[in-house]
């Protein structure tokens, strides 16, 4: 009875022994499959594999492509959690969002006055943009149709003011929704406008010919409406028919013709080129 006893011991610890090793290889083989995958996405970041597959398992039904550029993006940390300074100061390919910032010092290089016939006044864009905003704004007048820049580039000093005067009257979260802590403004880098056509506020924008115009037309300038409706889960922000962006022409027709955002455009084509794959 002690000898069948042993062996029977022995016995169990084997199968324990292979049925480890054969979970070890299917977790082993899965993990391979999935660092496969992804490894033919250009922009995969190895030191990622881990938060990759944990937003697939949060998110099965993105596709590839869009789990690496949401991870990349860090969408899988809470907004303004795992934030990192901007090292694009002054490139008009700068990305700045909830995880990206710029210093609260930071003024861009080259800021100039917008004509006053294109905005209501005492309005400053980097000059490269404010070249290509006063071209499209003497296009669209060319149509009769009047597209003025009413905000431009802010401070760090008046974002936060203007971000504080939101918090106090609505709350931090639903602020966050609208407005940009300080440090964190797209309207720090000088290639960001406001619009509205005169007439009508900014923020009815949307229901204006002008706005239609933009929609046709602004990429042809270099410029992108940054914040596209449906796409608050990528740009953290609700959506804003009078806010553009300026990118460049390659760029922006890029992100026109693919219907993305620009942290989307960002981190498949530009980031990518700068970190580990």
């Amino acid at each position: 009875m002690k000898k069948i006893f042993i062996y029977t011991l022995i016995v169990f610890f084997i199968l324990v022994i292979l049925s480890f090793k054969l979970i070890n290889n299917n977790s082993n083989n899965k993990l391979s499959t999935f660092v496969n995958t992804y490894k033919k996405i250009n922009y995969f970041k190895k030191s990622n594999i881990d938060r990759y597959i944990n937003y697939k398992k949060i998110y099965p039904d993105l596709n590839d492509e869009d789990i690496v550029t949401r991870v990349n993006l860090n969408l899988d940390y809470p907004f303004y959690e795992n934030t990192k300074v901007s090292k694009d100061l002054n490139k008009k390919y700068i990305l700045v969002n909830k995880y990206i910032y710029l210093p609260a010092d930071y003024i861009p290089d080259n800021l100039e006055n917008i004509s006053g016939k294109y905005s209501d006044g005492n309005k400053l864009l980097v000059v490269d943009a404010r070249i290509a905003f006063e071209e499209l704004a003497s296009a669209a007048l060319k149509e009769n149709l009047h597209i003025r820049a009413i905000s431009a580039y802010r401070s760090y000093d008046y974002q936060k003011e203007l971000y504080d005067k939101y918090a106090s009257i609505d709350g931090v979260k639903i602020a966050d929704t609208y407005s940009a802590r300080a440090g964190f403004s797209e309207h720090q880098t000088g290639l960001v406008v406001d619009l509205d056509n005169i007439v009508l506020r900014y923020e009815q924008f949307e229901s204006t010919d002008e706005f239609e115009w933009m929609n046709k037309n602004s990429y042809k300038y270099g410029f992108i409406l940054r914040y596209p409706d449906g796409k608050s889960n990528i740009t953290g922000y609700d959506y804003e028919a009078w806010h553009y962006r300026y990118v460049g022409k390659k760029i922006a027709k890029y992100i026109h013709d693919n219907d993305i955002t620009f942290d989307e455009y960002y981190i498949r084509f530009i980031d990518n080129k700068k970190q580990d794959k």
